[in-house]
């Protein structure tokens, strides 16, 4: 069951996070930080991957000055797994390892089939049958859209989308650039 959703031209809007984060996000590290990553991202996108790793870096070096917050933005027709892998994600997540299953996904992104999928799960030691039953079932595929609708509100037609602090980040997406970023916001 792909989503649908049509994609929406970019209209110069969508410089500011109109969904603010809540208690159904995923959100990794402090809740009482100073900064608040949020990212729209797929799991199969390359540059999405450089954000990854860019974040993770961010996070070791910022620790508790930095909640990150990851929202899923799959596009199905340049990256026909990112459904599949969003929902791995968040069937993962109803098992307590979201963020466990987020860092495999991106870590073997170009590896996203079913059955690497399950391989994932079984070294997440999850309960297999209940991961399966959630995938194939699509339970958690009305999460994700309503990932893709908040992004959508905001102005994102494409991931890796970032917003820092509520205001959308368009510089590049390496450390560097996002600590400086980060650094204009905040002083640490």
């Amino acid at each position: 069951m792909p989503i649908s959703t049509p994609e929406v031209p970019y209209d110069g809007q969508g410089d500011r996070l109109l969904v603010p984060v809540s208690s159904r996000d995923h959100i990794r590290e402090s809740v009482n930080a100073s900064v608040v990553l949020v990212e729209y991202g797929n799991y199969q996108c390359p540059d999405c991957g450089a954000a990854h790793q860019a974040i993770q870096t961010l996070q070791h070096q910022l620790n508790h000055h930095l909640q990150v917050v990851f929202r899923h933005f799959p596009q199905i027709r340049q990256y026909p797994q990112s459904q599949k892998a969003a929902e791995a994600a968040e069937a993962a997540g109803a098992q307590g390892q979201f963020w466990q299953m987020h860092d495999t996904l991106f870590k073997h992104q170009y590896a996203l089939d079913d059955s690497s999928l399950v391989e994932y799960a079984d070294a997440l030691k999850l309960d297999i049958p209940r991961f399966l039953r959630d995938v194939s079932g699509h339970v958690y595929l009305h999460r994700i859209i309503q990932d893709m609708d908040s992004g959508h509100i905001s102005g994102v037609v494409y991931a890796p989308a970032l917003f820092i602090n509520n205001m959308r980040y368009r510089d590049a997406l390496t450390v560097e650039a996002l600590h400086n970023a980060i650094s204009n916001i905040c002083a640490f």
